[in-house]
């Protein structure tokens, strides 16, 4: 089914208009599961009765979260407005009501114990989280132009909503950060005798087929194998997959014992800017650098800290 003419056409009119690799993926997926839902009919068969039936299933049934009703809405609402030009109207669905989850935030305390069982590229990946406030995509898609070693700053490419972003580097991180660059363009190098590459981005690969050869766009965080490009299958070098940070950070956590709190790669994220505001910067700086469209995104660390209570004191404190 996945090679089928009907997704090839849906994926053709993704790429058209520029969606990530993942928006892709994500959108394939609920169009296939939608499909199946509705035991194999064709999607142009059916309209907002049946999309409505899906969401509701999955409201109901399946008790998925709001952001999961909102993915597969999304899906479903491009495939009927821009694949088939047949917009759905107002589908009268409500999504569950979403509750409010304040981020697990770690302590200084609890960011050095995790650190200190790290050791080498891992351990360089999680101080650029908790020191640049990064997503952890964001962190191994970096490449070797994106790191400003004279202004200590990194330029985020295509972060999340597609935005470009420029966030501070911590001056401690510049030593280890150079090996790291020196061995990747090493590693080009090496791989170049063979006609391999970085991934690039498709378009550009088309306009400059010898782009993999310069250095400026060698990852910072290469994987350890070849493989083959998603869109082009051409043969070429990743950055590495998030799953490898992922399982450094499970171990690390029980070998400091901290196994009372749910900690994840976003949390060295949430931890940086909750800890940027308890030392007095203002929320807007914050907001730039974490990359929010609105503030209120960002406010939400001002819940964590008790901020919005600030000069109320318990009335156990008077007795």
């Amino acid at each position: 089914m996945a090679a089928s003419p009907f997704l090839n056409r849906i994926r053709s009119e993704i790429r058209l208009r520029g969606y990530s690799l993942a928006t892709e993926k994500s959108y394939i997926s609920w169009i296939k599961r939608y499909i199946y839902f509705h035991n194999k009919r064709h999607p142009q068969e059916m309209g907002a009765a049946e999309v409505r039936a899906f969401l509701n299933h999955l409201a109901t049934n399946r008790e998925v979260a709001v952001n999961t009703q909102k993915s597969a809405l999304n899906a479903l609402a491009f495939l009927y407005n821009q694949v088939f030009k047949q917009p759905l109207g107002d589908l009268g669905f409500r999504y569950t009501k979403s509750p409010q989850r304040l981020p697990t935030v770690l302590t200084t305390d609890e960011v050095s114990s995790i650190l200190a069982q790290l050791k080498g590229r891992d351990s360089i990946i999680f101080q650029l989280l908790y020191g640049s406030g990064l997503r952890i995509s964001e962190c191994l898609r970096l490449r070797v132009m994106d790191i400003d070693f004279d202004q200590c700053s990194l330029t985020v490419r295509s972060g999340k909503g597609d935005k470009d972003r420029v966030t501070i580097l911590s001056p401690s991180l510049l030593p280890a950060l150079r090996a790291l660059k020196d061995s990747a363009i090493a590693l080009q190098q090496k791989d170049n005798l063979s006609g391999v590459g970085p991934s690039l981005p498709y378009a550009l690969g088309r306009k400059y087929p010898n782009a993999f050869r310069t250095p400026a766009w060698m990852y910072i965080f290469p994987s350890t194998s070849i493989s083959a490009h998603p869109i082009t299958e051409q043969s070429c070098r990743h950055h590495l997959h998030p799953s490898v940070p992922r399982k450094a950070l499970k171990k690390a956590t029980i070998a400091a014992e901290i196994t009372y709190k749910k900690i994840s790669c976003h949390t060295f994220r949430h931890s940086f800017a909750t800890h940027l505001l308890q030392a007095g910067r203002d929320i807007r700086t914050v907001q730039e650098l974490l990359g929010h469209s609105d503030v209120a995104t960002t406010q939400i660390y001002t819940h964590v800290l008790g901020q919005r209570f600030a000069g109320t004191s318990s009335p156990l404190d008077r007795l």
